[in-house]
């Protein structure tokens, strides 16, 4: 195929655009207000199996079906004048084999008809068909759950009686510990009694939540279980308006990535775990529920350097008995991405040798943003 060759003489700002995008991995390409190319970087090229002036006598639609969500979606940032962001977007036309992409489109600043669109092709969307595909199998937790919520909630009720007892007789530094460690049985207790009743179809009773307040909250809990010390950096946008959610589900999904992160992290000199949040506009995303779709979501990130999954497990990471632990667990990611997507976000995660990061998209509460 014949490729691209070296950007005619142009505009000095012309010249920085076409080397930025030519810089590129992604594939990667410009196209005006009738949805005619302007330019398309080298990976481009490749995805649509075209050379540059051959694409530039193109437009969008030839390449694409007239149904095609991307279309849709750049002529949205047209109209709307701003960024999208969306998850899980089939390309298909006569060059282009049929499969999921995250797709983002922006509007040039100075020609806001021109619309700038990036592609990448992320296990994201393959995650979620693998969801899909679990639940109609029938794979659910639910019967396991509530075996599980009636073995533990005893054993709870003499944790809880211990730590009021100690409570009574500590000095007040471990006094806190103790009103801790009651607060911590009571919300784990209502999480398995929820459980106990849980058919599946039931809806979440939700309503706004700090998520930095549930971010902190957690941080305390993990540092008084692990004995090693863990450095902590916080990369909050504190702007940010409440999220959508439940308070207790939400404890406990950052719960369970974030000890993921530090039994990562027990052989590691230098063990640090990133919290990071932001805000998203534009990311429409599909999950298992059906066509729920985040207009605006909240971003919590938790990062650590950690040595990594193994990559034989990632596929399969959000399924029971999952583990690179060796020690029959296997249940705290399973549970984590099914209450996210039983209050409508979606959860993805990736990892590299020295670096494993797990994303959470949570729907932000729309009436504090109105």
């Amino acid at each position: 195929m014949a490729r691209r060759k070296d950007p005619q003489p142009a505009k000095e700002s012309e010249i920085n655009l076409a080397s930025l995008l030519s810089a590129l991995a992604k594939p990667t390409f410009v196209i005006n207000h009738d949805n005619r190319f302007l330019y398309a970087n080298p990976a481009a090229e490749d995805f649509f199996n075209l050379s540059g002036p051959l694409l530039q006598r193109r437009r969008l639609e030839d390449l694409l079906s007239p149904d095609s969500p991307l279309i849709a979606l750049v002529q949205q940032a047209r109209a709307e004048a701003a960024g999208f962001y969306e998850h899980d977007v089939e390309l298909a036309g006569p060059r282009i084999l049929a499969r999921a992409f995250a797709v983002e489109v922006a509007p040039l600043p100075e020609q806001p008809q021109s619309i700038v669109v990036c592609l990448e092709e992320r296990g994201l969307a393959r995650r979620l068909e693998q969801q899909a595909i679990r639940r109609s199998r029938g794979f659910s937790m639910t019967a396991l759950s509530g075996m599980l919520a009636h073995e533990v909630k005893n054993p709870l009720a003499g944790i809880r009686g211990a730590a009021q007892l100690l409570e009574a007789s500590v000095d007040s530094k471990d006094k806190a510990l103790a009103q801790l460690i009651c607060e911590e049985c009571d919300r784990i207790t209502a999480l398995l009694e929820r459980m106990e009743s849980f058919t599946g179809e039931g809806p979440i009773k939700l309503g706004p939540v700090n998520i930095h307040e549930v971010v902190s909250y957690v941080r305390r809990l993990i540092v008084n279980e692990f004995a090693y010390p863990i450095a902590f950096i916080e990369d909050y946008d504190p702007s940010l308006p409440n999220v959508l959610g439940q308070r207790d589900l939400l404890i406990q999904i950052v719960l369970n990535l974030m000890k993921n992160a530090a039994e990562a992290l027990s052989d590691t000199g230098g063990a640090q775990i990133t919290l990071r949040t932001r805000y998203r506009h534009g990311s429409r995303l599909s999950t298992a529920r059906g066509a729920s779709q985040l207009e605006r979501a909240l971003v919590l990130e938790i990062e650590d350097n950690g040595p990594g999954i193994p990559e034989e497990l990632r596929a399969h990471l959000f399924e029971p008995f999952v583990s690179s632990k060796g020690r029959g667990r296997g249940f705290g990611l399973p549970l984590a991405a099914k209450l996210v997507d039983d209050q409508g976000g979606v959860i993805d995660f990736e990892s590299e040798a020295g670096h494993t990061v797990f994303r959470l998209l949570l729907p932000l509460c729309e009436e504090e943003l109105s």
